[in-house]
């Protein structure tokens, strides 16, 4: 083979797909979707051989010695001897003990591991495995079959797949299961950031956040998977069954569809900010003006406007951009013949399947806003977080606005991600920035597309 060939499959591959900017704003090559398309199916294949499946999660970093190393590794002990499937994402870490765990148990021990540009290993302590190159596929995966979902200690990615998780159960996107949480050291104070916060500006309904057991040893959280039944398999179209029989459904096709329709949607757009935050607040909350006039700057300064399309934040930024000439766009979320699009939309699409909505308003940003929310924009939040972390996406400005709504996440970061349980790197916490008024945000946005 040429040289120049090789570079340029090795140049291409690096790219792949990537939530990587687009400076052609062209999205429609056909071999994107094959390979992700190959994902689903080859994952859902691999998942309808497993039953009694159990999803465990938390830090990569975490060693051997670690009290919680000790009590997932325990858990997976109990998992396995009482027959249940113990499912990771087959790394180091947390993911480690419970496999092996549930190894050392001789009961089923399952990894869905994702290929990073730096090395990610399968643990040994995995039975059977299925590797990924895409982050969502790989989490459709591992929420899919779960009967119900233990979170450890952890960083970004173990806060994206958490907040994943509890916002598709309040949107009826995913069916209820039981949402361990082990370690009330590290726990509790997320959970009172949420009630103090995101409850109080009305995104976060508490009863779901008491729905939650937040427990300090296997034993606990054991007590509350033990009686859960296996979901039966059901041949209908939803986010969370393809396959009937032991065989991927011909639904699958639905999901490539909606992919091939959001990649002809976006092609064209190059210079778009996404603008995320609560759908709750009103047009006399502070929040919706300033959410208002950031629309309204970026209009000005020739930047399209990206949003979920409904109400709240997005209704005011949608709203800005239209009265001043922008790209008004809204990619929303469909609720069966539902559809929620705000007056102030000029082109918009619908998705039936949250993760390839979510895809669609990654991939063309130059720039994240994150004004107050609740789970779906927390997960918004660590979902690009995670991926710039990982390197599976280029570094662009994330900026959250207002210090009083944010800051005590970001204490929550420093102070238990950082410090206490070093699930994340120094660096890590200056992915984003925090800025208290509209100037300031556009000021940051206007510097990265200069360079």
């Amino acid at each position: 083979m040429k040289e120049e060939t090789i570079k340029k499959i090795e140049k291409q591959s690096k790219k792949d797909f990537s939530y990587t900017l687009n400076e052609s704003g062209d999205y429609r090559e056909s071999w994107r979707i094959f390979r992700i398309m190959s994902e689903f199916v080859e994952g859902y294949q691999f998942l309808s051989n497993l039953e009694r499946e159990v999803t465990v999660l938390g830090s990569a970093r975490l060693k051997e010695d670690h009290k919680y190393y000790g009590i997932a590794r325990d858990l997976g002990k109990l998992l396995g001897k009482n027959g249940f499937t113990t499912i990771t994402g087959g790394g180091p870490g947390i993911m480690e003990a419970a496999n092996r765990g549930a190894f050392e148990a001789e009961g089923k021990s399952v990894g869905l591991n994702i290929q990073l540009p730096f090395e990610q290993r399968v643990n040994p302590y995995v039975k059977e495995s299925a590797g990924f190159y895409y982050f969502f596929t790989r989490k459709v995966m591992l929420t899919s079959p779960a009967n119900a979902f233990v979170y450890f200690p952890g960083g970004f990615g173990t806060m994206d797949e958490f907040f994943e998780v509890v916002d598709l159960i309040e949107l009826g996107k995913m069916s209820k299961a039981p949402i361990i949480l082990v370690g009330l050291d590290y726990w509790n104070p997320l959970i009172e950031f949420l009630k103090e916060k995101s409850s109080k500006i009305g995104s976060v309904p508490n009863k779901d956040i008491d729905s939650w057991h937040v427990v300090d040893s296997a034993e606990e959280a054991y007590e509350f998977i033990k009686d859960t039944k296996d979901k039966k398999p059901v041949c209908e179209l939803s986010p969370e069954s393809f396959h009937c029989g032991g065989n991927v459904d011909w639904k699958i096709f639905r999901i490539m569809a909606e992919l091939v329709e959001g990649f002809e949607f976006l092609t064209g757009m190059v210079e778009d900010v996404t603008i995320l935050g609560t759908k709750s607040i009103k047009a006399d909350s502070k929040y919706y003006e300033a959410a208002y006039e950031m629309g309204v700057k970026l209009a000005e300064a020739k930047f399209g406007v990206i949003t979920g399309g409904g109400p709240g934040i997005m209704e005011a930024a949608n709203k800005g951009s239209f009265e001043n000439g922008g790209e008004s766009v809204g990619i929303n979320m469909k609720f069966g013949d539902r559809e929620r699009v705000n007056p102030y939309v000029k082109r918009s699409i619908g998705f039936q399947f949250p993760f390839n909505r979510k895809l669609m308003i990654t991939t063309p940003s130059k720039a994240f806003v994150f004004f107050p929310g609740g789970f779906g924009t927390l997960h918004q939040l660590f979902e690009v977080l995670t991926l710039i972390q990982t390197k599976k996406m280029q570094k662009i400005p994330i900026i959250l606005y207002d210090h009083e709504f944010w800051g005590p996440l970001h204490d929550f970061i420093k102070k238990i991600f950082v410090h206490n349980f070093e699930t994340i790197g120094d660096e890590d916490d200056e992915l984003y920035q925090i800025v208290d008024n509209v100037e300031s945000a556009l000021d940051i946005v206007k510097e990265f597309r200069a360079k």
